[in-house]
């Protein structure tokens, strides 16, 4: 949900910066559809059926991701993509080596006050997680308002969603001032 936050006030920060919309909405996205449907099959598999069938559940989050890095390679001319595919590739990784779930420390979880209820979690606390540093290891405290935990690849899609909205929506007069 942070993450969700930071992007939407990231794109509310391009007039606050000088930039436009216009020239974001002029750029050639390829394949735009793969990006919601990717969206649409994490949120099916994590929100609405958590306790799909045992593999199931992890298949289809790692499938998300799968949508996202053809919608990511297709794209990758664009300014800011490449920094947003590295973190979106350094969660699934992760994800997709320890069986469809990004683990994330207990420190984390236990700062920001989450459930650790059943059914399936795109993110949890693993008995032995592979690649552990590459989890959900930060963590907005839950004395805070949207307390969640959050992973290095998180803070890089952040980084491309920043350089892709402020970059791209400068005209190239702007860029060359």
């Amino acid at each position: 949900m942070i993450v969700s936050v930071i992007a939407l006030l990231l794109v509310l920060a391009v007039p606050l910066t000088g930039g436009s919309f216009r020239p974001l909405g002029q750029l050639t996205i390829r394949a735009w559809w793969l990006l919601p449907l990717a969206l649409g099959l994490q949120v099916l598999v994590i929100s609405i059926f958590p306790h799909l069938p045992n593999g199931l559940d992890a298949a289809g989050h790692v499938a998300s991701y799968g949508l996202a890095a053809g919608f990511l390679w297709l794209n990758r001319s664009i300014r800011g993509v490449p920094l947003l595919a590295l973190g979106a590739a350094s969660n699934a990784v992760t994800i997709a080596v320890n069986g469809g779930t990004l683990p994330a420390s207990r420190w984390a979880v236990r700062t920001a006050g989450l459930d650790t209820g059943d059914g399936f979690a795109n993110s949890a606390v693993l008995d032995h997680p592979h690649l552990p540093w590459l989890g959900d290891v930060f963590a907005i405290p839950k004395s805070w308002p949207l307390a969640n935990v959050f992973s290095i690849g998180d803070v890089l899609i952040l980084a491309g969603v920043a350089v892709f909205v402020l970059a791209n929506s400068r005209s190239p007069e702007q860029i060359e001032a």
